[in-house]
């Protein structure tokens, strides 16, 4: 059984920091949990409704697949896990990261948008680095791809930014400044991240829009959509905005819920935006136009696709190719395709030799 300890930083998903009284999916047992983003409360009737107990100390919760998880303890926000399974809550350990900024930063003038300066990173309890030495840099306006192999760090690496995890050593920096002098608030805002799972709530499409940016009007919410390629599915519904969303979406299909989820992070309009291999249930000809649709309508912002797709990344301003936690190719298609083996093999592995060279 594993333990999810205190912490006093908001966890987000290009979520505002606002939680949800009880958004409680049924027949789930005494011992429920909500998606990430969602208040957390311990059900004690038949099927885990009717209680306002927050989880204390020393509460099993189980932890369900489809999820990724926080829970709320007097006003804090307690730390997440992405894994499955039961859990036992402790509420008296020291907070894994903590909120060091005291002032809203400035941007300073030609800096990069995001620089990364020889970042390592080690989860807590591992004797292996997930992340070794990594440096490079990301200019306003441009789209950087990540990609590698199953499990060699790309999420760990997007995560860093908006500060889920802080780097064991090197680090990073947000327009000129440390990513650790932000205020929570303020790096939030600047990061709309699309997880690899969708998470949707049980409400309307445009309540789920809302919670990307909490007062956003009807022109941002339908160009959000527009730009994420889901205005037709939306609009082509008797309801439009006003259809219901069922708990997790599971009214909705995978690619749904997916262009819902990035649209919800480009309604507050982010500075970066982190789409953590986000598109992967759409069709070859959807993604495209994602893609297309975010480089031709978010000028200025930087984007970061972390995908296994060599088609997702081919036309990003700079790819980043990591293997085994480590930077071993920094470039455009065509300049791997020369220069590194790890991207040549992923490309020749997907792609034709037409793809390769289109």
């Amino acid at each position: 059984m594993g333990i999810i300890k205190a912490a006093s930083h908001a966890v987000g998903t290009g979520l505002s920091d606002q939680w949800l009284e009880a958004l409680e999916p049924d027949n789930m047992g005494a011992q429920t949990v909500f998606a990430k983003g969602v208040q957390l409360r311990k059900g004690t009737g038949e099927n885990g409704k009717g209680s306002d107990n927050m989880v204390t100390e020393g509460s099993i919760i189980h932890v369900y697949p489809e999820q990724c998880m926080i829970l709320v303890d007097g006003g804090k926000v307690v730390d997440y896990t992405a894994e499955p399974g039961y859990y036992k809550v402790s509420l008296d350990t020291q907070p894994s990261l903590t909120d060091e900024g005291s002032s809203t930063q400035q941007e300073k003038a030609k800096a990069d948008r995001v620089a990364f300066e020889d970042v390592s990173f080690t989860y807590a309890g591992s004797k292996e680095p997930a992340l070794s030495h990594i440096s490079f840099t990301a200019k306003p306006g441009e789209t950087i791809g990540i990609i590698g192999g199953t499990g060699c760090g790309k999420s760990t690496l997007v995560n860093l930014i908006p500060r889920f995890y802080d780097a064991s050593e090197g680090s990073v920096v947000i327009d000129g400044n440390n990513a650790k002098e932000y205020p929570f608030s303020q790096l939030r805002k600047k990061v709309g991240m699309v997880p690899q799972q969708a998470v949707l709530f049980k409400g309307t499409i445009r309540d789920n829009m809302k919670w990307g940016k909490e007062d956003a009007t009807e022109e941002e919410i339908q160009r959000a959509l527009s730009i994420a390629q889901a205005s037709d599915f939306v609009n082509s519904k008797p309801e439009g905005l006003n259809t219901m969303v069922s708990q997790g979406g599971a009214n909705l299909s995978g690619g749904q819920r997916q262009r819902l989820t990035i649209a919800r992070a480009l309604v507050g309009d982010p500075e970066i935006l982190i789409m953590d291999d986000s598109a992967s249930a759409l069709d070859f000809a959807t993604d495209a136009a994602l893609r297309h649709a975010i480089h031709q309508q978010t000028k200025g912002m930087t984007v970061f696709i972390v995908s296994q797709r060599a088609t997702s990344i081919k036309q990003a301003d700079k790819i980043l190719v990591l293997d085994d936690g480590e930077l071993v190719g920094v470039g455009t298609h065509k300049e791997l395709m020369e220069s590194c083996e790890v991207y040549r093999e992923i490309c020749l592995s997907q792609l034709s030799e037409q793809e390769v060279n289109r």
